[in-house]
């Protein structure tokens, strides 16, 4: 929406071209790589049916706009990152599906008013920095009486979590509300309040599967993970060493694989609402 664009100070532009380049840094197709399995169920348990037209925000890769085609839904994916919609764009080509990839904000969603019978978000809008502006959109876009389905990283869980450890050495930008509060039940229904006839909030875990163990796996997100490569990327070499300790902790700590692998468990808070 312009307008949403419009209101926007010098100092909400600046961070939004900031959080930006953090999310063009690396390559996050390969980190959502780890866990398509779990998108996967993520977009079955949203009800589909062939036909119905879906808006997935924040698209990535396409980890739940593809097998949301599969299912013989109509998809189009939005993301802000232009590399991500060319990934997710040669991703259904490969896989042989139809679905419609471009360009956009998730605070400024280029659609008309009830476009879309169901509006997700998987780990994507959480992270944009104005959560009323991006409630609203979601809600603007979807039917009255379709759905908007979420999933939001909890605080608690594994991610939020290793959020926590790398703010500890490297402070999150100013200036926005932290997204794990997209992970509480309370701050989700206040967020919907005005918009949803029905809103139903159940924590899940999302399981991460790496071919290598919990250091290599710290280095694997170092490369690929824009937020983990940015906050590397500001510290120097003791600063860096002692990120990469407390993260390389972390991971071996929450491992349950035995095998030399890595296999994590992170907590997320899956919303389902109508759109009232």
């Amino acid at each position: 929406m312009d307008t949403a664009k419009a209101k926007m100070s010098p100092d909400m532009e600046a961070l939004k071209t900031k959080l930006q380049a953090v999310w063009n840094a690396g390559d996050f197709g390969v980190i959502a790589r780890s866990f398509e399995s779990g998108a996967a169920e993520f977009a079955d348990r949203i009800g589909l049916k062939a036909g119905m037209s879906i808006l997935d925000v924040a698209c990535g890769n396409g980890n739940t706009a593809i097998p949301a085609a599969k299912a013989g839904a109509t998809v189009t994916g939005v993301d802000l990152i232009s590399y991500l919609v060319e990934e997710a764009k040669e991703r259904a080509a490969n896989e042989g599906v139809e679905a419609k990839f471009e360009v956009g904000d998730a605070e400024a969603l280029p659609y008309d008013e009830a476009s879309f019978d169901a509006v997700v978000t998987m780990f994507g809008a959480m992270f944009a920095p104005r959560p009323d502006v991006v409630a609203g959109e979601l809600l603007r876009v979807c039917k009255p009486g379709g759905i908007i389905s979420m999933a939001n990283w909890t605080a608690e869980g594994f991610i939020g979590q290793m959020f926590k450890v790398t703010g500890k050495h490297v402070p999150p930008p100013a200036g926005m509300p932290s997204p794990i509060f997209w992970g509480i039940e309370d701050v989700v229904k206040e967020r919907f309040a005005d918009g949803v006839s029905d809103i139903e909030l159940e924590r899940r875990m999302m399981r991460f599967d790496f071919p290598f163990g919990p250091a290599e796996t710290v280095e694997h997100f170092r490369q690929y993970y824009g937020p983990t490569q940015k906050a590397f990327d500001s510290l120097d070499t003791d600063g860096q060493a002692a990120l990469r300790s407390d993260l390389e902790e972390l991971w071996s700590e929450a491992n349950i694989a035995t095998d030399g692998t890595t296999i994590v468990h992170s907590e997320y808070l899956d919303v389902r609402a109508t759109r009232s």
